[in-house]
């Protein structure tokens, strides 16, 4: 009996040791496994650095590129494009007007009434409609003519009170970057010609939707389709002729900007000598970026690698997967999420965005949205305060690194221009992370404070676009409503002797110096938006010349392939 006792009392000392050891090992297991998260959170947050000697050095790469692509596009990767310049309004126009904004799987309608650049835009009427599946899979035509059938029950509701004027202009801008390539007879909606602020292939494709119109009894007429960034310029062209820059931030995201035409070989200028320029800045590509082997794998892992690296980094369709991207090699190589990596963070392109943006900006002391969303988006139960710091920081990581670099290339825009030291330049901002995304809008503006230091950085005015999503295609129906009726005016009243004479071959591009500064006097109230007020100041240490010595800098126009 004692012998039994002693053995049992062994045993159980042996199996107390033996527990003892183990999870003195399981301790120092998750131990390492902590401290190898946090190098990894470390060398991402390194490798997604952006410093202000960098963003300078992305800003110098972009103005390089630029000039290269205005003076000989055969000599860079890096394309611009100019654009319909006739769709920046003068602010003076006045009425009422209707826009389609066309993104991938829907569009607005809208409807508002523009009182001159002194007041705000009124009785705005937006409607959303989602695009069925097979009209999606079927021509352009075919959708065309949705969208008219559509639009003829929207102006139906407001034609009793708000008549159109007939044969009045519609604005039409598309929110997607579309496939180039010849406009194929026929061809599948989703592989159109890629045509942002490119006018031919815009009034090629406006000449089919003007037929559909016509077919549902639409008395009114599209010019042609352009970039929705490019009625974002509009916009704010109409209040403020300072408005040099529009930028979209959302799922996709592009630059266009107003550009000297004496940059621009056979351009073809407006009245004031100016040219809007499609920027494409998705394409932008220098090995100053700060690229990381997440961002590589998922370049070489998309439907374009090699193609749209900007975007890639800044834009909201790829902010999720990159996040999502580094909690899984955590989960894989740290067990961050418990032994078994959770299914659905397998998944690409599951955490979008607006996911992020939400665990981003939680500041509840036990980090609750954060966990919300890992449970709704992920399945992932149960976390710890830790973990889902970590999920944060990842974020934080992801969204200011992007925003860093939008500013970055602003400042490139307005160091191109020569608009840096002595002018006030408003740039206007549309789409979802900037609108919708708090922290990120922040870093943004801080990023072009840390830049310019406080003495430069009032010179350039970020505003969010006027009228809201979409609301560019009023204001390019404005444009085109007021060129519409000068033609009418120029038919009715040929121009006679003098100052009229001199206006036509100003146009018409026949103008000798004197002239051409007579017709380029012109003044303009400032808007009165009040500027953004961005972090702490910071000198730069940067030189912020102006155009005319803009080409110093690393332009070596090497591109980082991944």
């Amino acid at each position: 009996m004692r012998k039994e006792v002693v053995v049992a009392a062994v045993a159980t000392v042996s199996t107390v040791v033996v527990a003892g050891v183990l999870l003195v090992r399981w301790k120092k297991r998750d131990e390492r496994r902590w401290k190898q998260t946090q190098r990894m959170l470390r060398k991402f947050a390194n490798d997604c650095a952006t410093p202000v000697p960098k963003l300078w050095h992305v800003a110098f790469d972009l103005v390089s590129d630029m000039q290269t692509s205005l003076s000989d596009q055969s000599q860079t990767d890096y394309v611009m494009l100019p654009s319909y310049t006739s769709s920046l309004p003068s602010g003076t126009e006045e009425g009422l007007y209707y826009g389609v904004n066309l993104h991938e799987g829907y569009f607005l309608m809208m409807r508002a009434r523009l009182r001159g650049k002194h007041e705000p835009i009124t009785d705005l009427d937006r409607e959303e409609v989602e695009i069925p599946s097979e009209v999606i899979s079927g021509t352009y035509k075919e959708l065309f003519d949705y969208i008219a059938l559509k639009l003829a029950v929207f102006i139906s509701i407001n034609t009793k009170t708000n008549p159109i004027t007939p044969k009045g202009k519609m604005g039409f801008t598309v929110s997607f970057p579309l496939h180039e390539g010849p406009v194929a007879a026929g061809g599948n909606v989703i592989r159109w010609k890629s045509f942002p602020v490119n006018e031919a292939a815009g009034k090629e494709l406006a000449k089919d939707f003007n037929e559909a119109l016509e077919k549902h009894g639409i008395d009114l007429r599209v010019s042609t389709l352009v970039d929705a960034t490019l009625g974002d310029l509009a916009g704010g062209r109409y209040y403020n002729r300072d408005c040099v820059a529009a930028v979209t931030l959302g799922l996709a995201t592009n630059a266009v900007y107003v550009e000297s035409a004496q940059f621009v070989p056979n351009g073809d200028k407006n009245k004031f000598g100016e040219m809007v320029i499609d920027m494409q800045w998705g394409n932008f590509n220098t090995p100053h970026l700060p690229i990381t082997q997440f961002d590589m794998a998922l370049d070489s892992e998309s439907s374009n690698p090699g193609l749209r690296i900007f975007e890639k980094l800044i834009g909201g369709r790829y902010l999720g997967e990159v996040v999502r991207r580094v909690l899984l090699k955590m989960a894989k190589e740290t067990a961050l999420f418990g032994e078994t990596v959770p299914a659905k963070l397998k998944t690409p392109y599951i955490l979008r965005s607006l996911d992020i943006a939400t665990m981003h900006q939680d500041t509840s002391e036990n980090r609750d949205a954060v966990q919300e969303k890992l449970m709704e988006v992920f399945g992932i139960t149960c976390t710890s305060l830790a973990v889902r710091e970590i999920v944060a920081e990842v974020c934080d990581v992801v969204a200011e690194r992007g925003a860093r670099l939008a500013g970055a290339c602003i400042v490139g825009i307005m160091k191109k221009c020569g608009r840096i030291n002595d002018k006030k330049s408003v740039v206007i901002i549309e789409g979802g992370l900037y609108e919708h995304y708090r922290v990120f809008r922040n870093l943004l503006h801080s990023s072009i404070w840390e830049m310019l230091g406080g003495a430069l950085a009032d010179n350039v005015i970020v505003e969010h676009a006027h009228g809201g999503s979409g609301a560019g295609a009023i204001f390019v129906a404005a444009a085109h409503s007021q060129i519409h009726h000068d033609s009418d005016n120029q038919s009715l009243s040929p121009p006679r002797n003098g100052n009229n004479d001199r206006r036509a071959n100003f146009n018409a591009g026949h103008v000798n110096d004197d002239d051409q500064m007579d017709l380029l006097e012109w003044k303009d109230d400032q808007s009165d938006s009040a500027s953004w007020k961005g972090a702490d100041q910071i000198e730069s240490t940067a030189e912020t010349s102006d155009q005319s010595d803009s080409s110093d800098g690393d332009g070596d126009g090497l591109k980082n392939k991944i």
